[in-house]
């Protein structure tokens, strides 16, 4: 699965690019092209477990996710200590200052879309009711998964998939505000299950589960390797960023270039010239 920057400035995700189809969006179109190519985990499922997968899936987009919108993009010091700062140093410049920004104001959007005309950033009312709908959500998840390994036994379907990627990033994400997380934790084995998922699929030899976190400045001296990489790109950036304040200048009439003809010029050198000779 690629997730190309145009797709970001779009705001759609997921993305996945085909070699017959092209780029493909949203979460049911891809699951449809996978199914085509074979690819599906409900195969075994009963009538009645696809049934309950469309349900539920349902479940976390109109309680869960509205939450975690605003957890990420809505939540003002979720945004502006983490947020907006992962995702500035991992989009090249001059984009990254503008594009969470771009995103933000997208997430605020898709909550009025998802919740109604009547949402606003700052009615607290509406927040508590946001994130009580959301725990709720949690807490059945919980009540349906029980003892199980997975939500349909032993094997994983799609909604577990599903169910997982909300649950894992509420989870190991470390916020300076997460409501979510303190609930989710005081669910054992939702939290058991996330962990299996990813010790399973996600292990990586010699290191611990990641925890998703931006980079925080540090002591240690770059490699050698690195260091002509990391002063070209300072160069570019200095000049990308004296370029625009050049042009921003130019366009405000800040500063402003005169034409002037070569004789007038040369005229004016002579003047000039005469001048300094007369006070010698």
């Amino acid at each position: 699965m690629e997730k190309p920057l145009s797709t970001l400035l779009a705001g759609q995700m997921p993305a996945l690019k085909t070699q017959d189809e092209g780029v493909i969006f949203q979460n049911t179109k891809i699951i449809n092209y996978l199914r085509k190519q074979k690819y599906n985990a409900d195969y075994d499922l009963s009538a009645k477990q696809g049934a309950d997968t469309l349900a539920f899936i349902s479940l976390l987009e109109e309680k869960l996710l509205p939450a975690l919108i605003h957890t990420f993009w809505v939540d003002a010091k979720n945004y502006v200590e983490h947020t907006r700062k992962w995702y500035a140093e991992l989009i090249p410049f001059p984009l990254n200052f503008f594009i969470p920004n771009q995103i933000h104001k997208s997430a605020l959007e898709r909550l009025q879309l998802i919740r109604g005309e009547s949402w606003a950033e700052e009615d607290d009312a509406l927040e508590k009711q946001l994130y009580a709908d959301a725990q709720e959500c949690i807490s059945l998840l919980s009540q349906l998964l029980g003892t199980k390994k997975f939500f349909f036994g032993d094997s994983p379907a799609s909604l577990d998939a599903h169910i997982f990627s909300h649950l894992a990033l509420i989870l190991n994400t470390k916020l300076p505000s997460n409501r979510l997380q303190q609930h989710l934790k005081t669910l054992n084995n939702l939290c058991q299950y996330c962990n299996s998922i990813l010790n399973i699929y996600f292990e990586r030899e010699g290191d611990s589960i990641p925890r998703v976190a931006p980079k925080t400045p540090t002591a240690e001296t770059p490699d050698s390797d690195e260091e002509p990489h990391k002063r070209r790109n300072q160069i570019l950036s200095v000049a990308v960023a004296l370029l625009a304040m050049v042009g921003y200048a130019l366009l405000t009439g800040i500063v402003s270039i005169q034409h002037v003809a070569s004789d007038s010029a040369l005229e004016r050198r002579l003047t000039v010239d005469d001048n300094e000779e007369d006070e010698e």
